[in-house]
């Protein structure tokens, strides 16, 4: 019992610590992912977007990638060559000269790249990803796994491009890598200098190295925080088996009988209507 009480009282702060930082996450969340949103619909706003015209070279190569022409939007002076873009309706974003500036199988291949990032709605995919790393911003390793997966978006585009595309898809990346930043580019493909090498020597069909954000050391951080996050919480919620245990160290914590989980995540004694959190009840029950 002396043990069971020690690691309540040792465990109890982290416990708490660990609500604290849900709370602290949620507002970051919905603060970073507000701004990005603001700042990418601005920008969207003010880009002087067109349809193509499906007798246009530019029409063309989007029927032979498989996109529809209402799936494609031409934009003058955009600063990267190709990215896409929407939630429950995405579009592909491209600059209006990347027809003068690519050979019809170049385009194709660029055009049937982003084909499949909207086929398989990465820019949802990745901003869940993001929201997530976010939401645990006490996790830093969330945010290099998310650079991981992002890297892996590409490469997997390239891959299903690459089964008859290969070798114009490696020459439109040599031709249009690196380049300008610009807010809307954090995930374009063409804009990753970094990835540039491993997409080429993998189009080229020679071994890449992957590189990996991830870091062991990053990795045991996050492990041993989960632990304690999880281990905290299974000891708090561990009934003491003497009653007068709770009056001398604070009530029993979440006992919500027949309650959604996520009740407990953000309950810190608080009334939610009705009789009131347990927490409340126990609180005004205890001497």
């Amino acid at each position: 019992m002396l043990c069971l009480v020690a690691l309540h009282q040792f465990l109890e702060p982290v416990h708490d610590i660990a609500h604290w930082l849900l709370y602290a996450g949620v507002v970051f969340v919905v603060l970073e992912r507000g701004r990005v949103l603001w700042r990418h619909g601005r920008v969207m706003r003010d880009l002087p977007q067109a349809r193509v015209s499906p007798d246009s070279a530019m029409g063309r190569a989007a029927l032979a990638a498989g996109l529809r022409i209402e799936q494609v939007w031409a934009v003058r002076g955009l600063p990267m060559p190709a990215f896409t873009t929407g939630w429950v309706r995405p579009r592909v974003v491209v600059a209006t000269d990347l027809s003068e500036r690519l050979t019809p199988d170049e385009l194709t291949a660029v055009l049937a790249h982003e084909a499949v990032h909207l086929r398989r709605r990465d820019p949802l995919r990745l901003f869940a990803l993001r929201s997530l790393a976010s939401l645990l911003f006490w996790l830093p390793v969330l945010r290099r796994v998310a650079a991981d997966l992002e890297d892996e978006v590409e490469i997997t585009a390239d891959d299903e491009v690459a089964l008859c595309l290969a070798l114009p898809l490696a020459s439109a990346v040599l031709k249009l890598g690196g380049g300008a930043s610009t807010p809307v580019a954090a995930t374009v493909g063409f804009q990753r200098a970094d990835l540039l090498p491993r997409r080429i020597r993998r189009l080229a069909g020679e071994d890449a190295l992957v590189v990996s954000h991830t870091s062991t050391r990053s990795l045991i951080a996050a492990s041993v925080a989960l632990l304690l996050a999880w281990s905290s919480g299974v000891m708090v919620l561990h009934p003491l088996s003497d009653p007068g245990q709770h009056a001398a160290h604070g009530p029993a914590h979440c006992d919500h009988p027949e309650a959604n989980p996520l009740t407990h995540l953000f309950c810190r004694g608080w009334s939610f209507g009705g009789d009131g959190c347990p927490h409340e009840a126990a609180r005004r029950s205890t001497p």
